[in-house]
């Protein structure tokens, strides 16, 4: 078992960001950002915002598939799930998370 951890990848000259649990499994990604900074600042985002309940919106991909979105308090979607299986199991995502995003590290791959 490893300590959560954000992971930032580079691509064509964007970054994004994933959110892995302790267990390595990828918990929550970020949408690409211009820069660097632009996706620390999105990781700083997720640390506040993550343990709050309010801050989540469970949606239903096309094919059913629960999964849900983290905002940032101007509603912006700063983190979205995996497609889940069940209800039970995106709730699951979610604790996951609250509990890993607040104190998680932060790895940088590639060129970031």
């Amino acid at each position: 078992m490893q300590n959560p951890k954000f992971v930032i990848k580079s691509r064509d000259d964007q970054f994004h960001f994933h959110l892995l649990a302790s267990n390595g499994e990828i918990i929550l990604v970020s949408q690409m950002y211009a820069s660097l900074g632009a996706a620390e600042n999105g990781i700083a985002s997720v640390k506040v915002n993550a343990p709050i309940e309010e801050r989540y919106e469970r949606r239903r991909s096309r094919q059913e598939e629960p999964y849900f979105v983290l905002k940032a308090p101007n509603g912006e979607i700063i983190g979205t799930s995996e497609m889940y299986a069940s209800g039970a199991a995106m709730e699951n995502g979610m604790a996951a998370v609250q509990r890993a995003a607040p104190g998680a590290g932060v790895e940088r791959w590639g060129r970031a």
